[in-house]
């Protein structure tokens, strides 16, 4: 029998689904776009709300109605997986890539994701302890460049 984590997105369960995340927290660093070229860049601020050392959200079911900008995973919009992480498992199985070594469902724990250094726990920081105006000066990496 196949593992989940290699059907086809759109014929896993919710439960499924879910397990599929990592935990890294990378899609909760804030982003920036540049409004001339549209490209997208991942600064090494963390959302509020992300407990870096589990990789869970702290209001996970609220989370769209808590923070509006947060982007809510969903299979219904593939068209900006390209916006995560290259190495987000949702974005690797759309792109029908396999899972790395690291990843929890292989690994069976998040010590070789930390180890890797896919985790965002303790190389980001809070957006609490940032002003906002210093985001541009923290950018870490392009997420989505212009086509």
């Amino acid at each position: 029998m196949i593992p989940f984590w290699e059907k086809p997105l759109a014929s896993l369960s919710d439960d499924e689904w879910e397990q599929l995340c990592d935990g890294c927290g990378q899609c909760c660093l804030l982003k920036l776009q540049d409004d001339d070229t549209d490209e997208i860049f991942a600064t090494d601020v963390v959302c509020r709300f992300l407990n870096t050392k589990s990789g869970h959200c702290s209001v996970y079911a609220e989370r769209a109605i808590r923070k509006p900008e947060c982007f809510v995973i969903e299979r219904d919009n593939t068209e900006h997986f390209s916006w995560l992480p290259k190495s987000c498992a949702y974005r690797l199985r759309f792109e029908e890539k396999p899972l790395p070594a690291w990843h929890p469902l292989l690994s069976g724990s998040r010590v070789a994701m930390n180890a890797a250094e896919i985790s965002v726990d303790g190389w980001s920081i809070s957006e609490q302890d940032v002003d906002e105006d210093d985001l541009p000066e923290r950018v870490i990496f392009t997420l989505h460049e212009s086509s």
